[in-house]
């Protein structure tokens, strides 16, 4: 029972993490939940930096009836599975961690607490330190479908029960796990570039037969890089080994395009006269606009800032600053929110939310909290493509307490 009597819960938590969700994979997204980001644990036992640096980022995400200490997508590999995982998408996974406490280690009621879970997630996993993990707990497991892990002191995991995955629907808080690990997450892939000129040219590009690279730099912006990697970001492109091919929505920009002008070329050739311009996009070319504003539109937190936005006008809060915009999104769809606009951090996250996923305003109205690529990219986009009536600002240039996000085109109570 040595390892039982010195691993706590978010060494357990942070070794789990490690082995299940390795840093090396670009295609997966995960988080703890807040109560490990606070400064103590039981006992008032202090949680090490290391580990909460290991456990960032935090939210607190419900799913089924309470919050997992670990929620996450990933595609796992078959030695955690009972059976081979079909299909594409993979399974969104709830980990309940337990470790040594004053009442010793409760491995049985981490079962339950994953089992709860199935409601709503692919697979759930209990983590516990080896030595406390009994014959009784693997057999319960093993009856509700739940993974047991035991976690030894060198934090190596033996995989004791392995769980089938089951093809539950994601509970709505949890869809922003999925959509951070998704190609449109704003973890890692995200926009770098300001204007959706620059991503509106790529397909084009791609379509066109020679080196889409030189075309891009060419015509558009020499951040090539940037201009492929925001292309994807908005769903126009996929990545397909070395090459890229083009979505059904990147497919009706090139239709767009020849519709517009007399081939490629010229299509290309015309994005020359947009170059530095910093005049609204739908002014200086609106039909154009208006093919961005359709292309933002589908991007999915377009569409939530949209209706929310809609909704707070109709409240009587028609220009509101990014502090009260954060505040009222938050009260609606709080793990979406924290994962769109909060950096990921264990400072800023630490410091915004209490261990119960609550908002700490003063911590809002720092500009250095936020993430740029929602802030900064995606409003200046969105004030292109003539929906704000703003652009967005770097974090280290914003205030947020005067920062506007209005919509440009309200509609009225009487719709």
């Amino acid at each position: 029972m040595a390892a039982a009597a010195s691993l706590t819960e978010p060494h357990v938590l942070a070794h789990t993490k490690s082995h299940l969700f390795p840093d090396d994979d670009s295609e997966s997204y995960v988080v703890a939940d807040t109560q490990f980001a606070q400064d103590r644990w039981i006992e008032d036992r202090r949680i090490a930096a290391g580990v909460k640096s290991r456990l960032a980022p935090f939210n607190h995400v419900r799913v089924g009836s309470g919050y997992p200490d670990l929620v996450g997508v990933r595609k796992l590999e078959a030695e955690y599975l009972a059976v081979e995982r079909l299909g594409e998408e993979p399974p969104l996974v709830v980990i309940e961690a337990k470790g040594r406490g004053s009442g010793g280690v409760d491995v049985e009621r981490g079962v339950i607490q994953a089992y709860d879970r199935l409601g709503e997630a692919n697979v759930a996993f209990v983590s516990a330190p080896a030595g406390a993990i009994s014959a009784t707990d693997r057999t319960l497991a093993r009856q509700l479908n739940v993974g047991v892990l035991g976690v030894d002191e060198g934090g190596s995991i033996t995989v004791l029960e392995r769980p089938r995955v089951v093809g539950n629907r994601t509970a709505k808080e949890a869809t922003a796990i999925r959509f951070q690990a998704s190609a449109q997450g704003v973890v890692d892939r995200n926009f770098s570039l300001n204007h959706p000129k620059n991503y509106l040219a790529v397909p084009l590009s791609i379509a066109h037969d020679r080196d889409h690279r030189e075309l891009i730099e060419t015509h558009v912006v020499g951040a090539v890089d940037g201009a492929i990697d925001g292309a994807a970001f908005l769903g126009l492109i996929e990545e397909r080994g070395p090459d890229y091919r083009l979505t059904s929505l990147g497919e009706e920009v090139v239709r767009f395009g020849l519709r517009e002008h007399p081939d490629l070329d010229a299509a290309l050739a015309a994005f020359e006269q947009w170059q530095r311009s910093r005049k609204r996009f739908l002014d200086v070319a609106p039909r154009w606009g208006q093919l961005a504003r359709r292309v933002v539109f589908a991007y999915p937190a377009t569409e939530l800032l949209v209706t929310e936005l809609q909704t707070m006008h109709d409240d009587g809060l028609a220009s509101p600053s990014l502090v009260e915009l954060v505040e009222w999104l938050h009260g609606q769809h709080p793990t979406f929110t924290v994962e769109l606009f909060l950096r990921g951090e264990t400072d800023v996250r630490e410091r915004a939310l209490t261990d119960d996923g609550r908002l700490r305003t003063p911590v809002l109205e720092e500009g250095a909290s936020y993430h740029s690529p929602t802030v900064f990219q995606l409003k200046a986009m969105l004030f292109h493509a003539g929906i704000l009536t703003e652009r967005g600002s770097e974090p280290a240039n914003l205030d947020p307490r005067a920062d506007e996000w209005a919509l440009c085109e309200p509609l009225s109570r009487g719709r």
